[in-house]
């Protein structure tokens, strides 16, 4: 785990959705890029160009759609009862950005609530903890023929070393498409099956001219981290770039029916090389979303 970060998760296994929370109480440059087109979110204009707010406290990652922001609530309260934020002159206000999937047809009706978001940070460590747990407990992937032929998504990790550098990818994988390896000449790993046999999400589309499908019921969210020294344009930028990983393993990608969204997180410990840092992301983020469905 990269130092200066931490990640805890909560999982409701009766309502099957959780909360997952990446920490860094001190601060870190972020950056955002939603290129799905039905997100729920919090906090992402903070990031953007001309904003005062220059570092960010945490990214809460949640199930239960729009109702799961409530998570972020939780966070603030843990940070805030440790001094952590934006000083003001006379307080603290901890910035929290946040990101939910759907996963409300996984088991019954419920989502992350504020006190989720606060047990998460108290369960944070330096250890990633994968599978189906936190945010990542409702996960599901390849939706194309409803959830009787779908197979399980969860959360991932995936990280490298880069000299003194080091950049790790947390993804919360709850696509309507399939996830494909590239490295097995894009072999589907997990996604939609009939009859017990993956059928290919992307042709499958476009061999039976599919239309009508119901929209928001998915979403890849995730956050990367790095200890690299980067200003919020590049942390932005780095942020698009790991959407590439999102589209070499996910397909098909951002589509109407996903709410892709990506944050990233640097706390700014080592100097790099922007370049070498583009080409990682994108590698750190698509083996992320393997290690989600293959745990």
């Amino acid at each position: 785990m990269i130092k200066g970060f931490k990640v805890g998760h909560f999982s409701n296994e009766q309502l099957g959705t959780g909360t997952t929370v990446v920490l860094c109480e001190d601060g870190a440059v972020g950056g955002v890029d939603v290129r799905g087109s039905a997100p729920g979110t919090r906090e992402t204009d903070l990031l953007k160009g001309c904003k005062a707010v220059q570092k960010i406290n945490a990214v809460c990652l949640s199930g239960g759609s729009a109702f799961g922001l409530e998570s972020c609530d939780g966070v603030m309260q843990y940070l805030f009862e440790k001094q952590k934020g934006h000083f003001t002159g006379t307080h603290y206000v901890p910035i929290v950005c946040g990101a939910v999937v759907y996963d409300l047809d996984y088991k019954q009706f419920g989502y992350p609530t504020k006190q989720d978001g606060y047990n998460a940070c108290q369960n944070a460590k330096e250890q990633v903890e994968t599978g189906n747990v936190g945010g990542g407990t409702g996960a599901t992937v390849g939706k194309i023929l409803g959830m009787d032929n779908c197979d399980k998504g969860g959360v991932g990790y995936f990280e490298m070393t880069l000299g003194d550098v080091q950049v790790g990818a947390i993804v919360i994988t709850n696509a309507l498409g399939d996830v494909i390896d590239i490295e097995k000449g894009c072999q589907v790993v997990a996604g939609a099956k009939k009859d017990g046999k993956y059928i290919n999400t992307s042709k499958f589309i476009l061999q039976n001219a599919v239309c009508g499908l119901q929209s928001g019921k998915n979403t890849t969210i995730g956050c990367v981290i790095t200890n690299a020294k980067i200003t919020r344009e590049q942390a932005n930028k780095l942020a698009e770039l790991a959407q590439n990983g999102l589209a070499l393993s996910i397909s098909p990608v951002h589509t109407m029916m996903d709410g892709d969204t990506m944050f990233v997180m640097a706390n700014g410990q080592e100097q790099c090389d922007f370049n070498l840092l583009s080409v990682a992301v994108a590698e750190v983020v698509r083996k992320a979303i393997l290690s989600a469905v293959k745990k």
